[in-house]
This record gives structure tokens, sequence and C-alpha cells, in this order.
């Protein structure tokens, strides 16, 4: 099994994971906990995300998130590109207007109070009876339509609410330029053969990028789909400050 094999197992084992895990990525319950005071165990599964992209950038994106799991099986079905440019601030307006709405309630309610990590998660699994599928079909229908629609992971592009919290992991990273996990190319043995661009399930021009000289960009999931898919190993992971 090689690395991309292996990748894309473990996507696929998080997405069948799905309904187990669906609520401690839910913004509906961190909105919800919020409004009593509560730091719901999603609240703190995001926060621990931001955390890690401090270190790791989108890793968690590219390697483990149920969602891209599941935008990733149907790549198979649409493997167009997603647009992305302006397209991609949509899912930071709806960030914003959520976070304004989780601040105002929490002050609302006196602050956060109380940790509670299983809020609606009493049995430790999410969907725990029948009704609880259906929050889980919206989510995963919506996803769907996206990806089918409008192409490789339209979904993490345009309304993904984690996202946000690593891409400001990522920008305080650069600004310090600490060590962390990043990709390197040498554009000098490029041979302008696109294979990455191809590739990248994120519909990312890594070609361009490698010709910059400049490996970062905000959408990038570390997912190491151009690393291995370049015939003169171009392009490399690296564990090292500043950005390439």
């Amino acid at each position: 099994m090689n690395r991309q094999e292996f990748r894309k197992m473990l996507l696929i084992i998080s997405f069948f994971m799905f309904p187990l895990t669906i609520f401690y990525f839910s913004p509906y319950i961190i909105v919800e906990a919020a409004s009593k005071g509560i730091a719901s165990g999603s609240m703190l599964v995001f926060a621990l995300l931001f955390l890690s992209s401090l270190v790791v950038g989108r890793l968690w994106c590219g390697w483990l998130c149920p969602s891209g799991g599941c935008q990733s099986i149907l790549i198979q079905v649409n493997g167009k590109d997603a647009k992305g440019g302006r397209h991609d601030l949509i899912k930071y307006l709806i960030w914003t207007v959520w976070i304004f709405t989780i601040v105002f309630l929490a002050a609302s309610a006196g602050g956060l109070h109380t940790i509670n990590f299983f809020y609606h998660t009493e049995n430790v699994i999410s969907i725990d009876n029948p009704m609880k599928f259906i929050v889980y079909y919206v989510v995963i229908t919506i996803l769907a339509v996206l990806s089918l629609a409008f192409g490789k992971r339209a979904g993490c592009h345009y309304i993904c609410w984690m996202a946000p919290f690593m891409v400001i992991g990522r920008k305080i990273r650069n600004m310090l330029k600490y060590p962390s996990l990043r990709l390197r190319a040498n554009k000098d043995d490029c041979i302008n053969c696109r294979k990455c661009s191809r590739a990248c399930p994120m519909s990312l021009d890594v070609n361009a990028m490698v010709s910059n000289g400049k490996m970062e960009n905000s959408e990038c999931i570390l997912c190491g789909e151009c690393v291995d898919t370049c015939p003169k190993d171009v392009i490399s992971y690296s564990f090292s400050s500043g950005v390439e």
C-alpha cells in the first residue's frame, strides 16, 4: 500500500465513522451549547483543529476529515475542478456570521461557565436514535450536491465551517516563521507536465505554484497527491520555517 492509498483508506474509514462522530463537528451544537453557557465537545474539537494547524496546517482536511472522505469518493463521479478564487470567500462569510452568533449567545448567557464534551452525545456516539439520521443525511446530501454540481471537494471550498480555523492557524505560523509542515519544490527540475495540477483534489494550479517558487496556498490540504504524482520528485514535504 503506497502513501496515497493509505491516505484514501483513512478518509474512507473516517467517512464511514461519520454517524458516530458527526456531532463532534457540528456547528449548530456549538451555537446551541453556547446559548446555555456551555463549551461543547464540538467547540473543543474545533479548538484542537486550530491548534494543530499551527504545526501541520490543513493536514486534517487531507487525511482524516469525514466530509473530505465523502467528497473524495464523489470525485470518481465528477472529477472536474471546482472554481476557486472569490467563490472560496463564501465559507468565510458563513464562518464570520457563525462566530459572531456564538460570541453573542455566549455573552448573553454570561459567558462559557461549563464544559460538557458529550453535549448531545451522552451515549458517546452521535447517531443513537433513528431521528438523528435526518441530520446525517441532510449533511451528506449537501456535500454530495455540491460535489456533483461544482466539482472536486466543492464543499471544502465553499461551505466548510472548519477550514477557516485552520487557515488562520496557517497564517499565524507563516507570520511567525517557525518550523512546521509545508510543501517545498525545486522548480529547476520541473518539466511542466502538469500532472501535479491534474492530481490535486483541491483544484489548485500546483504547476504554477512550483513555477512561482511559492508552495503556500490557503486551500492546500497537504494531501501529498502532487508529491507522489510528480515524475521528477520536484515537490516534497518539508518540516521547516518560512514560506516556500
